[in-house]
């Protein structure tokens, strides 16, 4: 089932924010998430918020979700102007979820249109759904296209038969690259994603699902080691011993094959799971959760950021549609961070990219666990010493990469 939600102070009903969200937002990104808590078969290793129609109960309707959200994006909006924020079209829109195509496209459509409405989009603007290989077809990618999606994300996970069936995905190998050239043929750029360390999978299955995934030569790849998390399918089948723990060593492997195919194949990592083709076409939706920028988080269990402070949604459709049907906030708690949980966060997030974090940033004792980092082999020294005039930068090897909490712990403790 899907995780708890985070405890936090309890958000207003009419969703006000407070003034100090308004400082500097003029120069900050702002984006829009949109939750489809919606699958067709629940994953055994899925924690997220999402649902299956038997799960679902009454009082929440796949057919009217969308209208919810759109309902949701105008009161957002609503609030944004009241707090006094300042009129910024929207620079990235990402549909996640679940399986966002499993609404109809015109659906997706209709909410895009929505944010379009409220504050705009920006030329330029990235715009992306994540689809399963079986969800989607050359006609429904068209009316995607043509309502002003960019961008396609592929839940490839594997090529391998045996691995799919132990993640409980519905799709063939065979049906990714038929979809993908279907997404190229009406103008998306396509990204894959990848899971490895499944358990069951060999080293030589890993690199089937690479060669697999470069053959489609994707503008965009992401791959996950695979967690197991409490509560999950998968996680009853491990303590029940009916299959095998993931081994870290294994995964360590699987990482440096995934790094160096990627890099002979002619892609640039950009953070410690995601590779691109070209600096253009790396996820800025992720970019901007990675860098703390601002994002209205709709539908149920759906995050939000505006200058420090966070909060969550209601986490079931069903409380979701009530709220929104009575003109509530759909919040359900919320956080403001302090100076130095912003920092904190901030060396987490910004030390897994390759633009690294600012070292004239950290504290005093960060700055001293430099020449350490260094010296292990843990982070990049002649960004470190802002070698030919660069900004002095937190950049991690390939090493550090495997070995990130290390890093942060560093520079933290």
């Amino acid at each position: 089932m899907p995780s708890v939600l985070p405890d936090g102070e309890p958000a207003p009903a009419d969703g006000a924010l407070p003034e100090s969200v308004v400082a500097g937002a003029a120069d900050r990104a702002f984006g829009v998430y949109v939750h489809v808590p919606y699958c067709r078969v629940r994953c055994g290793y899925c924690d997220f918020n999402t649902y299956t129609a038997s799960e679902l109960g009454g009082g929440a309707s796949q057919a009217g979700y969308a209208a919810e959200a759109a309902r949701e994006l105008s009161f957002g909006a609503g609030v944004m102007r009241t707090a006094g924020l300042p009129d910024r079209e929207v620079s990235t829109v990402f549909f996640g979820g679940g399986t966002p195509t499993l609404l109809p496209a015109s659906d997706l459509a209709m909410v895009l249109a929505r944010i379009r409405d409220e504050w705009g989009i920006a030329p330029g603007a990235e715009v992306t759904t994540e689809a399963n290989p079986d969800s989607v077809d050359e006609a429904y990618l068209a009316t995607l296209a043509e309502a002003g999606f960019t961008r396609v994300s592929f839940g490839m996970q594997s090529a391998v038969p045996h691995v799919l069936a132990t993640l409980d995905r519905t799709h063939t190998p065979e049906r990714v690259p038929v979809v993908v050239e279907a997404a190229r043929a009406v103008g998306l750029q396509v990204s894959l994603d990848l899971i490895y360390g499944t358990p069951g999978e060999s080293l030589a299955d890993w690199e089937r699902s690479l060669d697999a995934a470069l053959a489609n030569a994707p503008d965009h790849l992401s791959a996950y080691a695979l967690i197991i998390e409490a509560g999950t399918k998968l996680a009853g089948q491990i303590r029940r011993g009916q299959v095998a723990e993931p081994d870290d060593d294994l995964h360590a492997e699987m990482y440096e094959m995934l790094d160096a195919r990627m890099s002979a194949a002619g892609y640039d990592w950009y953070e410690i799971s995601n590779w691109s083709r070209t600096p253009e076409t790396r996820s800025r939706h992720n970019l901007s959760y990675w860098t703390g920028e601002d994002w209205w988080g709709a539908g149920p269990g759906a995050h939000s950021h505006m200058g420090g402070l966070r909060w969550w949604n209601v986490k079931h459709p069903r409380a979701y549609a009530e709220r929104m049907g009575q003109g509530l906030s759909p919040a359900h708690a919320r956080e403001l961070l302090t100076a130095e949980a912003r920092h904190s966060e901030r060396v987490l997030l910004e030390t897994r990219i390759r633009d690294g974090f600012p070292i004239e940033a950290l504290s005093e004792h960060g700055k001293q666990a430099v020449a350490g980092l260094i010296a292990d082999g843990l982070i990049e020294g002649r960004a470190a010493l802002g070698v030919q005039g660069a900004q002095p930068r937190i950049v991690p090897t390939l090493r550090g990469r495997l070995l990130a909490d290390t890093v942060v712990g560093k520079l933290l403790e």
